[in-house]
Formats: C-alpha cells, structure tokens, sequence
C-alpha cells in the first residue's frame, strides 16, 4: 500500500475522513455513502485496509439552522471550485465524461461517490477536495501556555510583493524589490516568471530580488502547474496585454475560500480593448492595443481588480480615471511603484486614480516593499491570545487603525510610538506594544470593510480575539462563504463558535484553550488562526500540512520561537 496520506476535507463540521491511498480494488469495493456518518464504510475500510475516520467534535448550531450532510458539503466544493474555473457543468461533465444531470445531483448533495469518483473530480476541477500530505509535508508541534516576550519586527507585504512580481513585467529595465517576503506564493510566481523567459535573481544575502523581462516572453513554456497554485496570476492579465497580441493563462488557483468571480476583471480590462474567454481551463486572451483616454468605473471595489486595471493604464498613453478603485495597502504600493517607472498617478488612497501612461516604460529601479499589516495583526493576536507583552515594531497604522480601535472598545491595553516612514518613503509606520488584558466581548458585530474599514483579511484573527474575551460576539464575513466554516475548526481547541450561516459566526468566550493534533484548514488565515489558539492551549498540539501557512507567511514558527514559543517542526 502506498504510504501517502489524502485528507479529504469536509467544511460543515460533520466528519473529516482520513486514509492511505487505497488501491483500486479498494476505491471500487468500498464506496463511500456521503450521507452523513459514513459508519458502513468507515468500518470496512478499518477492517480492510487499517483506515481510520476521525469525527470532529460536534459543532453547536442555533435553532432553525440544519447541520448540512457530508454529501452537501462536498456538494459545495465542487460547485464553488467549478465556479472559480469558469466551468460550466456541461463543461465538467463533458471532462469527466458523465452527464451534466449527474453533476447537478452531486452539486446538489443527491448523488453517491466513489473515492475513485472524488478523485476525478479533484483532478478535472484542479482543487484540492482531497489534500495531499504526503511525507514532505510540514506538520507543526506547538507546546502551549507559553507567555511570549520582546519585539517582533513586521516583515514587507506578500499582497505588495506578489502584485509587483507581476507589474515588474512592465518594465523593460531592471527590477529590484528590496525586502520581499520568502514565501510560497512569491515562490509559485518567480516559476511562472522563470518559465516564460524572465531572468530572477536572488541577491547574496537573499533579501533582494532583481527581475530582467526579455524582449520577448515565450509565453507557451508557460509553468501551468506553478500558474494554478496561486490565485495572483490572474494579474497577469494587466502587463501581458501591453506584451503580446493573444495570450492564455490557466485558471487561479489560491486559498479556498468559496466561488470569487473574475467577471470584474474581465470588465476592467475591456475597457482598455482586452477581450478575455474562459474555457476548458483558462483565460483566452486577446489584445486589440486600443488607447482609451476615459473614465472606468470598477464595478467591484477589488484590490487585484484595481491592480490589473492599473497595470492595464500604465502603459496605455494617455489619461485614465479609475473610479471605485481600492485604495488598500497593496493597491497604493503598487502607485509609488508605477511612478518610479514614470507613470503619473493622483489620488493615491482614494477611490479616484488619475494615471497618465507612458507608451513604454524602461527604468531601472530599486523598490523597498512596504510592511504588511496583516502579519501586523497576526502578531498582536498572538499578544492577546497568549496574555503577552509584546512590541509590534514597523507596523503600518494607516491600516490597522480600525482594528485597533476595536480592541481598544474590547478592552486591550496598547501603546503605539512615534510614526515614522517604511523604505518606500510613502507608507506610515509605528511601534505597537501590547499589554496583558481582560477582554470583553464587542457590544457591535465585527464586520469587514473596503479600506479604511476593518481588513478584509483581518476578520479571521477577530474569531480568536472574541473566544478569549468575556461574552458573546458576532462575527459577520460577508465577502467570502466558506471562510467562516473554517473558523469552526476553532471549535476542536475548545472555543464555543457557533455557525449561524455560511457568513456569520457567534463566538463566545472565554476559552479554556486544549490541546488537539489536527490537519491546517486549506485557507490561510484560518490557519493562521488556529496556530495562535494552539499557542494558548494547554498541553501539546501538533499542525499538520502548514502548507498554505507558508503561502503567505515567512519563517513564522522560527519567528515565534524567538519570543518564547515553543514550536518544533517535523515532516511525514
């Protein structure tokens, strides 16, 4: 039997079902009735082939609210990462060579599967319903109950890093980005880059990154399996319009977090006489080289949509008015960019760009990112989660202000020191210290906003936060609709969450955080999530597959080891 282990993540809480990879035989005797508990086949695969189902603790749900079936749930991935595709059901069951009845019924929860089928379904969609863990797969063992200590430095942006990775293809000179983040996502990128013909090159010290475009990119040596491991290909689309007539580019992959469209994409960048199809796996591209000098109205505040639309103006001469533009930290990084290379922009932070392209652009150029402020909130969770004194140092305020002053109205005590400016010479950044608390529960509910409202990717550590304060919160994550689902998985360390739907959380605290070996959500801040509470809970906790951690963060368990924590490393 092969000694690779599948996780097959289910999200509404009801099982996850564990097992070796299983030969044929086995997937064609042993079919899995997804209809909730699963206890026929979950025996005879234990009889059979020494497999274990594990059960998740139960998760507590309010009254009118139904406790979904194992077949619903998988149900859901299939339709959201079908979606995120750009598949039809014709589509998939034309690839899956079924009907497009039978995956309306599978879609629908109504339809019995095969381990053997869920695998083919994976493949065809590309997405992980079942996750492989096999033995390079980094696993965490946390140690808990222990108070960290001292300062931790804020490291640059991985949302900044990833949208300059694409805007360097603007640029027919040299590229340097100074301080960019190690990490997996910029990592799927750099392959992609390399593929098509782009020189990279680390420097000595491996802090700086420099990126040559060549005159021409070989667009068809495209790495497609690197492309679909991150969703931030999809900003391609902006720079290679300026670059080649027609081009595809496989569909982005990512965190799953649910169905997130690209139609405001595709929208932005016809304005500018970009004319994109998707199907059977991509984005067909087409480039009329129009020069609009007119005014674009995003239908989606999106800071990757806002990204691609900016790239798109950078080098379409003229005056360009982007409205409805996001003005996030990301976004106004990727401005001070472009004006180094020579392109005017105004209105920088607000929801109106006025961006004067140039025909070519051709600098060489040496950009420091700026810090991230989700790693920002990450580490003042870690504060508060695990009762420490800690200092945040390089943090950007401008876009954590929001957040702070929620904790402040929960009652976390916080000094914040003198501003001074990132490498950029254009983002705010201060020194956060956070002191010891008694938390109470938020009188509010806790809700994202598009900047300068509560980040979007901030309201996870919020779930956190609420379980180790006093009373009930309400958490509501109105942009994604798995997103809270993972949050459940809070649920196994101690916390009392409550699903109220796919949006909303209830979340009452305090928590007597304990122990658990657990496989990571597939999301990353829900994983992140749930590394923190494991700092705080008693005894030892292990972390496995911490993958998608590494996505978006740099050397985290080393990082948090330098404050007191007690984190080992360990692969199988």
């Amino acid at each position: 039997m092969s000694s690779c282990l599948l996780s097959l993540y289910v999200l509404t809480g009801c099982h996850v079902a564990s097992r070796r990879c299983l030969p044929p035989a086995a997937n064609r005797r042993v079919r899995a009735r997804i209809t909730g508990r699963s206890e026929t086949p979950a025996g005879q695969l234990s009889r059979e082939f020494g497999v274990r189902f594990t059960s998740i603790s139960h998760v507590s749900y309010p009254a009118g609210v139904t406790q979904l079936t194992t077949a619903a749930s998988i149900g859901r991935l299939v339709r959201d990462a079908r979606k995120q595709r750009g598949l039809t059901q014709h589509e998939l069951a034309s690839l899956l060579s079924t009907s497009q009845s039978a995956i309306h019924r599978i879609e629908s929860g109504n339809q019995n599967l095969s381990l053997e089928m869920i695998n083919r379904i994976a493949q065809a969609l590309e997405s992980p319903l079942i996750v492989p863990g096999g033995r390079n797969a980094m696993n965490l063992s946390i140690t808990g109950e222990t108070a960290l200590h001292g300062s931790i430095t804020t490291r640059s942006s991985k949302n900044a890093a990833v949208a300059l990775l694409c805007a360097s293809l603007l640029n027919r000179g040299r590229t340097r980005l100074r301080g960019i983040a190690h990490i997996e996502e910029v990592n799927r990128l750099i392959e992609v880059l390399q593929s098509i013909g782009v020189q990279v090159t680390w420097s000595s010290d491996e802090a700086d990154l420099t990126i040559v475009r060549p005159e021409v990119l070989d667009l068809a040596n495209m790495d497609v399996s690197a492309a679909r491991r991150t969703r931030s290909i999809i900003m391609f689309l902006g720079p290679l319009m300026h670059l080649a007539d027609s081009f595809r580019l496989p569909y982005a992959g990512g965190c799953q977090l649910g169905a997130r469209t690209v139609e405001p994409h595709m929208q932005a960048l016809h304005a500018f006489g970009l004319d994109v199809i998707a199907t059977e796996g991509y984005y067909n591209a087409t480039a009329l080289h129009s020069h609009p000098q007119h005014t674009i109205v995003l239908t989606e505040r999106g800071d990757t949509v806002t990204e691609n639309a900016l790239m798109a103006a950078a080098m379409t001469p003229g005056e360009t008015v982007l409205r409805n533009a996001s003005p996030n930290y990301m976004v106004q990084d990727l401005c001070v960019f472009l004006m180094m290379l020579g392109v005017e922009i105004e209105g920088i932070g607000t929801t109106t760009l006025r961006i004067k392209g140039q025909a070519e652009l051709n600098k060489d150029v040496t950009y420091t990112i700026s810090e991230d402020p989700i790693e920002a909130m990450s580490l003042i969770t870690a504060a508060v989660v695990t009762h420490s004194e800690l200092t945040i140092t390089r943090a950007p305020i401008e876009f954590l202000e929001i957040e702070l002053a929620i904790l402040h109205e929960m009652g976390l005590r916080f000094s914040i020191g003198q501003e001074y400016r990132s490498g950029n010479d254009f983002t705010r950044l201060v020194d956060i210290t956070v002191k010891p608390s008694q938390l109470h529960a938020h009188e509010d509910k806790i809700h994202p906003m598009p900047f300068p409202g509560l980040n979007i990717d901030n309201l996870p550590f919020f779930a956190v936060i609420a379980a180790t304060a006093d009373g009930q919160t309400l958490i509501h994550d109105w942009v994604y609709e798995n997103r809270a689902i993972h949050l459940l998985e809070l649920t196994k360390l101690g916390a009392n969450v409550q699903l109220l739907d796919p949006h909303r959380l209830n979340v009452i605290g305090p928590t007597a955080w304990r122990a658990r070996d657990m496989v990571s959500p597939p999301a990353l801040r829900p994983a992140v999530c749930i590394l923190l509470a494991m700092l705080a809970a008693r005894g030892e906790s292990v972390l496995r597959d911490v993958y998608v951690i590494n996505r978006g963060y740099e050397d985290l368990p080393t990082r948090l080891n330098n404050l007191g924590a007690e984190i080992t490393q360990f692969f199988g």
